[in-house]
Order: C-alpha cells, then sequence, then structure tokens
C-alpha cells in the first residue's frame, strides 16, 4: 500500500520532525458506511513536524519523503490515533463504583453529594489534576467533558488540561431545580459566569466551550433560555447535556415540562440541537426523536459501561444507525466504571451481542467509534481522530507489557485486524506505552506517577 497522503507543505529538513516506524491503524472513513474504512500498515511509518502529521503509510514510501528525519522505531507495538471521550464528568472520579442503584437514586446518594464539594477550590482543583492525567494514562488525547457547577472548579479543570497537554471541550454546568441547593445557582449568575469563563478560555489553546444544562429535570425555563442566549451570543461554542437515559429520568422531565411531547422536544424549544449539540446515552429514544436528531446533525455519547451499571438499559443502536444519528463513545466515568475507551469500545461490542436488534460491532468500527466518531461529534474531523496529513500529531502507542495476556495473543494473530480486536479484548492503562498530543509525549508508561489513578 502507498503513502496515504502527504501535506502539501514544503519537505525540508527540519530538527524537530520526526520519523515514527510501527504497525498504524486509523480509520479516516466511517467503517458503518465504508467496509474498505479501516487503513492498517504493518510496517507502517508516521512522518510529523511542528506537531502535526506530514504523511502516514507504509515505511518505505513514506521513509523516501524525508531521509534525514530523525527515526524513531516502535516495531513490536501498534499506533493509533488518540482516543476521543464524547461524555465524561470531570467531579465524579473519585465516585467510581457506586454499584447497584439507578440513575435518579445514585445522583441523589452518589454523584450530587461529591459535585457539591467541588465548592472546595483546592480539593477541586486536586480533582481536575488527578483527573486529566487520568485521561491521558488511557490514551484520550480529546475529551468533551462535563463541568463543574462552580467557576473555580472550572477554572481548575481547563489549567490543568492545558498543562498536560489535553484538548478539552468543556463549560460551567447549569441548574438551578431539582438538585443539592447548593449546586443551583440563579439564571443571572449562570449567564455572567458562563460568559466570563467563555472569555477566558473558550479557544484558548486546546480548550473549547460548551453550553451545559445538567440536564431539563434541573434547569427551569429562564435557565434553559441562558443556555440558548449563549448560544445564539457564542455560535461556535458547543452544547451538551444528557437525554432520554433512563425511564424514570425521562418520565420526571415530561411532567416537568407538560407542553413537551418528549424530551427531545424540551431542547428544541431552545434551540439546543443542532450540529453542535451532542447528548449523553439516549438509550430510550423515540422515532420521531431519531428523526429529529438526524435532521438536525446532533450528536449521541453512547455510554455502554454506564448503562450497564446504572441499569438504564441496552442502546438502541441499530435505530440510530437506520435513523443517520452521528454516534460515538464515552465514559462517563461515576455512573461508567473507568476512564479506558477500549474498555468502552469492548463494553459497547459486548452489549450489542446481547441486544435483541444488535449491531455486531467489528474492530474497524470500535476504532471508530474511540476515535474519529468522536472528533466529528466535536466538530474537530479536520483537527484529530485519524492520522491522516495535515492533523494534529495526536496517537496512542499501545505495546503491553512482555509478560502480559496480550503480548501472548499478540504474539499469535495473523492480521492486524485480530491485532486490533485483541486489544480491545485485554489492553488496559498498562498496555498504553507513550500518549503524545500536538507530537508532544505526555505521557510515557516509565514516567508515570503513581496519584495518577492509571488504573481507575
Amino acid at each position: 500500500m502507498g503513502v496515504d497522503g502527504e501535506c502539501p507543505r514544503k519537505m525540508t529538513p527540519d530538527p524537530i520532525t520526526e520519523l515514527i516506524r510501527a504497525p498504524l491503524l486509523h480509520t479516516p472513513a466511517n467503517p458503518f458506511h465504508d467496509p474498505r474504512a479501516l487503513v492498517a500498515h504493518e510496517d507502517g511509518a508516521l512522518l510529523i513536524r511542528d506537531g502535526r502529521i506530514v504523511a502516514s503509510g507504509a515505511w518505505t514510501d513514506v521513509r523516501s519523503l524525508d531521509r534525514s528525519a530523525d527515526i524513531t522505531d516502535w516495531r513490536g507495538g501498534y499506533l493509533l490515533p488518540g482516543f476521543v471521550d464524547t461524555h465524561i464528568h470531570f467531579p465524579q472520579l473519585r465516585v467510581i463504583g457506586g454499584l447497584g442503584r439507578s440513575l435518579l437514586d445514585w445522583l441523589a446518594q452518589v454523584a450530587l453529594p461529591e459535585e457539591a464539594r467541588m465548592a472546595d477550590a483546592g480539593y477541586a482543583a486536586d480533582t481536575a489534576r488527578r483527573f486529566v492525567r487520568a485521561l491521558s494514562a488511557h490514551g484520550t488525547t480529546t475529551a468533551l467533558v462535563f463541568g463543574a457547577h462552580f467557576v473555580p472548579a472550572m477554572e481548575a479543570l481547563f489549567l490543568a488540561a492545558q498543562e498536560e497537554g489535553l484538548r478539552i471541550v468543556s463549560g460551567l454546568v447549569l441548574s438551578d431545580c431539582a438538585l443539592l441547593p447548593s449546586l443551583h445557582q440563579s439564571p443571572e449568575a449562570g449567564y455572567r459566569d458562563s460568559v466570563e469563563l467563555i472569555r477566558r478560555f473558550h479557544t484558548r489553546g486546546t480548550s473549547l466551550y460548551a453550553v451545559m444544562p445538567r440536564f431539563a429535570l434541573s434547569t427551569s425555563e429562564a435557565m434553559l433560555e441562558v443556555c440558548q442566549t449563549l448560544h445564539r451570543e457564542y455560535p461556535d461554542a458547543r452544547i451538551h447535556t444528557h437525554i432520554n437515559e433512563n425511564p424514570g429520568e425521562i418520565a420526571a422531565c415530561v411532567a416537568a415540562f407538560p407542553w413537551a411531547g418528549d424530551y427531545l422536544a424540551i431542547y428544541e424549544r431552545y434551540s439546543l440541537t443542532g450540529p453542535r449539540a451532542v447528548f449523553a446515552h439516549d438509550v430510550h429514544v423515540t422515532d420521531s426523536e431519531l428523526e429529529r436528531l438526524a435532521a438536525a446533525g446532533s450528536s449521541i455519547a453512547h455510554c455502554p459501561c454506564s448503562n450497564a451499571a446504572l441499569g438504564s438499559g441496552i442502546f438502541p443502536f441499530a435505530r440510530h444507525l437506520a435513523a443517520g444519528v452521528r454516534c460515538a463513545l464515552g465514559t462517563d466515568v461515576g455512573g461508567g466504571t473507568g476512564f479506558g475507551m477500549l474498555k468502552e469500545g469492548l463494553q459497547a461490542y459486548l452489549m450489542q451481542r446481547v441486544a435483541a436488534n444488535g449491531v455486531t460491532l467489528t474492530p474497524a468500527s470500535l476504532l471508530y467509534l474511540c476515535t474519529r466518531a468522536g472528533a466529528e461529534a466535536l466538530g474537530l474531523g479536520d483537527e484529530t481522530g485519524d492520522l491522516t496529513p495535515g492533523k494534529a500529531a495526536d496517537f496512542v502507542y499501545v505495546r503491553p507489557p512482555s509478560d502480559s495476556p496480550l503480548a501472548a495473543v499478540l504474539g499469535r494473530v495473523d492480521s492486524l485486524e485480530q491485532a486490533l480486536a485483541a486489544i480491545f479484548a485485554l489492553a488496559g492503562s498498562e498496555s498504553i506505552y507513550e500518549v503524545r498530543a500536538g507530537g508532544r509525549a505526555i505521557r510515557r508508561r516509565e514516567q508515570r506517577r503513581p496519584d495518577a489513578l492509571e488504573n481507575v
């Protein structure tokens, strides 16, 4: 196979040019539509300059483009794009494992009391540091992060992510009812604080802002109007919230908004749909909502570990695909089982295997859901999500410990697609050897810190 593409910039020797040689896999196209979407090179190469990908493809072809580049030989492992998590709650890091509860009970008894602790700026800052380290330790280079209800906590998150080198999209969580009183803010304060955070962090470095109503049940019509105003005034900001996660939640939302025919109608009334909007979960969705989500170009963050852990249900993947609704993966964190996008991909596969009308997720589709699908959902498909030229050099080098079961399996595989399947089945943070964001190493196995919650 030849070179997958070439950046139009002139090839000249550069001291920060690097040529990485390794087996390479990515999905520049959507495998749900294109059976040839998986691009894989047994002897592959990635040429990087100034933190961006210049070329990728077969070693012999890419090597010929710049014979002066420093070579990094990573044969023995596998090069994948950096993972993109499209739904993860930063304040919930310390409450992972609250099993045996349904959504509303879990929120009241486990998640919300912990989120109230984010009012302590020191506690929030420590959580933010641990949170971003755990993301990078698991190979996540871009994340849509559900934020906190407090401005200092959000400042800590944005600053910690910038220091770590991660690309995050996040925002102040807006709620004024149905939660703990300490998590409520007035619509006026919500607007004022959101504008200040947008001015400070949106499009600054690798940070982007998202307007984040907690969910319809915790937002009055006045607060939803604030969200609408923010989106109108800052149209390039993203929108992120929850929808159709649990039958009890849906019933409560429709009761709170009796004029709404369904959950989505609440957000539609306030112009909170569209191609910039990502909705988490959508397990119990109507056909009408699917049709309208597709027409609006909105995306769904599918969180299979959380859906199973909270007993929310099995995601109707086939119905979303048939309707043309874009889907990616999210770990959720507190309601889920950890930070690993590879584990989330495996759980998506397992849940679909037992679903009444499940989709058989191939290794290619799992890789796509963990990478390019998330980038597309966030409007970052031109910046990250695969290893094509011109994009940021965001990637993960997977190389399991030599005495691990995964290493034994990889020693017997017959194809790169089999290797990818084994990585999804067995790899955890111990197999993430190095993580790069914008070409810079943000995590190396030998440099991992013991306080990074890497095994979460």
